[in-house]
């Protein structure tokens, strides 16, 4: 909606990674360097940690829109907590070799892997992503492979790409002192610096075909940085519901105010739910109210009785019920003895009758 609004020709702002979008900021451009640096020795580990969002994967996309393929195979991982066996199979795949083999032959395929890649003039990069979810078995099981060799030249070179925290599994573990000491260089992608974003959203705008409009004052600029803290990813979804906020209200140069009733937005669309009301328990109405058949209340509750108390009401009971046995024995009696004499024919009516 606001690319039409603006007269763009596409969205500046998406959350998605696209490396057409490379913005050259000081710490970038710092990793870049570390990128090139770690390819021209051709050997050990380069590790690039950065917060979510800071723009790793655009660095790697950026990376291998400049890298020569023609000299370099590249095998590309995102890890989420792949164990040793499963990463070795990840390996071998991107060499073209099937992983259904035992541990042993597979690492054997895998070192012939790299020695034919190395025999067609190439060099073989393994790109970790999300290192900070491998286990430490899976980092130890790179560092076996990083010792391939041909010749006294490595077959195999590794970046690592993870979150901060990778750090800390990196020093962490006692387990991985020669992996550590293999690493040749280590950045970290800090956020932009306020005096970046300016420069960050009109490039981005550019690219899109931007002719000055929107554009934004000191006070915007400010707040954006303020609220995305200088990361890419948070600024981009900041400056997207922004734009979109222009297009309905027809703004045409953004101040701090409309940062700021755009953030509020945001802030409520990311907070947690209030929680569910208490159920309210209300009296029911005399109409809605049960009836109760009228009687005296029930009687209190009796202590429970003891073996001797019971064995005395067992014994009323029996009386009783031999007692209305009885009675109903002389009912039946009686009600027979009606019956028969009722049914015997009158001698005075016969004799009158013969007469």
């Amino acid at each position: 909606m606001y690319d039409t609004h603006y007269g763009l020709t596409g969205r500046p702002f998406q959350l998605t990674p696209d490396p057409g979008f490379w913005f050259d900021t000081a710490t970038h451009r710092k990793a870049m360097a570390y990128l090139g640096y770690g390819l021209a020795q051709g050997e050990g580990f380069i590790v690039i940690t950065g917060d979510p969002g800071a723009g790793k994967t655009t660095l790697v996309g950026h990376l291998m829109g400049r890298i020569d393929r023609e000299r370099l195979h590249v095998i590309q991982i995102v890890s989420t907590q792949v164990d040793a066996a499963d990463l070795l199979g990840l390996v071998a795949a991107g060499l073209g070799i099937a992983a259904s083999q035992p541990k042993a032959q597979l690492l054997g395929a895998i070192e012939r892997g790299l020695h034919a890649v190395a025999r067609g003039g190439k060099r073989t990069l393994l790109i970790v992503d999300e290192a900070q979810s491998l286990p430490v078995d899976s980092l130890e099981e790179l560092r076996m492979l990083s010792n391939f060799q041909a010749g006294g030249y490595p077959l195999l070179q590794i970046f690592l790409l993870g979150q901060p925290e990778f750090r800390h599994v990196l020093h962490g573990a006692g387990s991985l002192e020669q992996l550590r000491q293999r690493v040749i260089a280590m950045h970290h992608l800090d956020p932009m610096g306020v005096e970046e974003v300016e420069a960050y959203l009109i490039h981005r705008l550019k690219v899109v075909g931007w002719d000055g409009r929107p554009s934004f004052d000191e006070g915007a600029i400010a707040a954006l940085h303020v609220w995305s803290g200088g990361v890419p990813r948070r600024l981009n979804q900041l400056a997207a519901r922004l734009m979109l906020h222009g297009a309905i209200e027809g703004i045409e140069r953004f101040g701090a105010r409309d940062v700021e009733v755009v953030t509020a937005e945001l802030d409520a669309d990311m907070a947690p739910p209030a929680p569910l009301p208490e159920p309210v328990v209300r009296p029911l109405d005399a109409a809605a109210r049960p009836i109760r058949a009228e009687g005296p209340p029930p009687p209190p509750s009796q202590p429970l009785p003891t073996d001797s108390m019971l064995e005395r009401r067992v014994a009323e009971l029996e009386e009783r019920l031999e007692a209305q046995d009885a009675a109903l024995r002389r009912v039946l009696t009686l009600l027979v003895d009606w019956v028969e004499n009722d049914a015997r024919p009158d001698k005075t009516m016969l004799r009158g009758s013969a007469a």
